[in-house]
């Protein structure tokens, strides 16, 4: 089986098992996430964090946001410009939220596009070297090339749920390696 093939497979298994975890379930979850790393991510006043809101059964990232953002980071979401192509607007309170694709909202155009230092990044599958398996489009890995190529190199933490963890995944050489993985039972660093 090819590498693509194996992902899907290993995507859909995943995904069914975390829309198997029970709402409440869920947001307990969430919550833990948000303890685990609100006050221990490495953080700088004025740091740019790219969170997200959630959609289907995705970790509720909020909670932490919300911490991140009283220890002084300055938050953005992402947003769906076209079938290829995701920019990170800034999210201030009061600001107008929009639909922003994929079932989700966010900042309209009138926010300031930027660029993060940090990025919180949903998935459907990982495993304990860092690698991740997206839903598909693979905006993230074009998103994170196109920072890189600016000469940034924002650090990218992966959210999900324990059962979304897998031996391995099949990884090939566009897909972009996580620096750590925040699930229910706390953040683990693949490097340094």
């Amino acid at each position: 089986m090819v590498k693509r093939e194996l992902k899907v497979d290993i995507r859909k298994a995943r995904l069914a098992a975390r829309d198997a975890i029970p709402p409440d379930l869920r947001l307990e979850h969430s919550l833990a996430m948000a303890e685990f790393a609100g006050d221990t991510l490495p953080l700088e006043p004025g740091l740019v964090v790219s969170g997200f809101f959630p959609i289907r059964s995705e970790a509720d990232i909020r909670p932490l946001m919300a911490r991140l953002k009283a220890r002084g980071a300055r938050l953005c979401l992402p947003v769906t410009l076209d079938k290829e192509t995701i920019v990170f607007r800034e999210l201030v309170p009061g600001a107008e939220l929009v639909d922003t694709g994929f079932g989700t909202r966010g900042p309209g155009p009138e926010a300031v596009v930027l660029d993060p230092d940090m990025l919180l990044v949903p998935l459907s599958a990982f495993d304990a070297s860092g690698h991740r398996i997206g839903y598909g489009a693979g905006h993230y890995d074009r998103a994170i090339a196109r920072l890189k190529e600016k000469g940034r190199h924002p650090r990218l933490i992966g959210i999900a749920f324990d059962c979304q963890e897998v031996a391995e995944v099949p990884f090939e050489a566009h897909d972009v390696q996580l620096d750590a993985v925040l699930t229910e039972s706390g953040l683990r660093t693949f490097t340094d």
